[in-house]
């Protein structure tokens, strides 16, 4: 999951030394995007117990805009 906003940045980079979950995603490329983490953007941890509670989040925002 990739959050934009800066208030994730702040808590999340260190300048000159990449976390390593950025290291790994700055160096992974998914289908349709650029190698690398973009300005702005950041990586964060989710724990695993608030995935579920994500996903079921972004479902009901998925079905909010489908009706």
């Amino acid at each position: 999951m990739v959050r934009q906003g800066g208030g994730t940045q702040a808590m999340t980079r260190r300048p000159g030394r990449p976390t390593k979950q950025e290291a790994e995603c700055a160096a992974f490329q998914a289908p349709g995007h650029g190698k690398g983490i973009p300005e702005g953007e950041a990586v964060i941890r989710i724990p695993a117990r608030m995935v579920h509670m994500i996903r079921e989040a972004c479902d009901a925002v998925e079905r909010a805009t489908v009706q």
